[in-house]
């Protein structure tokens, strides 16, 4: 486990690939169509139009960038070689608040993949961090702005 290592799941790596793959292939091709359109309005000094497009442009080649660094460091994580009964990345956990008996449920993964909408939490979030490696039935307590949230552990799944 590098420094510099990006870690993935399979899911988590493929969606960078095609996030990659659109903004090489299409969104390029657009910025260059919307380029050519500025330049034929004429005058570049004074075309918002112009400097809109080289904008985005710019935008694009640092997330082209970003996205070429991070699958270039990328360490797919395959679950089939985690230890099933404990919390690990790529697991998907079912946690009780012990407070309001409300259930929610995460899946661990890595600070490129998370997605709080979506329910994937990073491994360096303070949830991520107290619930790694715990089994069924533990009890985490974990310090939040609010106060400190007690969770236990229902289940977990990959």
């Amino acid at each position: 486990m590098g420094l510099d290592d990006v870690y993935l799941t399979p899911q988590g790596y493929e969606k960078l690939k095609e996030e990659l793959e659109y903004l090489e292939k299409t969104k390029r091709r657009e910025i260059s169509k919307a380029l050519e359109y500025a330049r034929s309005l004429g005058d570049i000094s004074e075309n918002a139009e112009y400097d809109s497009a080289k904008n985005e442009q710019a935008h694009c080649e640092k997330r082209i960038a970003e996205l070429k660094d991070k699958l270039s460091r990328a360490k797919v994580i395959d679950s089939k070689n985690i230890p099933q009964d404990q919390v690990f990345f790529g697991a998907k956990v079912l946690l009780s608040d012990l407070d309001t008996a409300e259930e929610c449920e995460y899946m661990l993964v890595s600070k490129e993949e998370a997605d709080y909408e979506a329910g994937k939490i990073s491994l360096d979030s303070p949830v991520g961090k107290a619930i790694l490696q715990k089994r069924v039935d533990d009890i985490v307590e974990i310090n939040v702005p609010a106060g400190i949230i007690k969770y236990k552990i229902l289940k977990i799944s990959r």
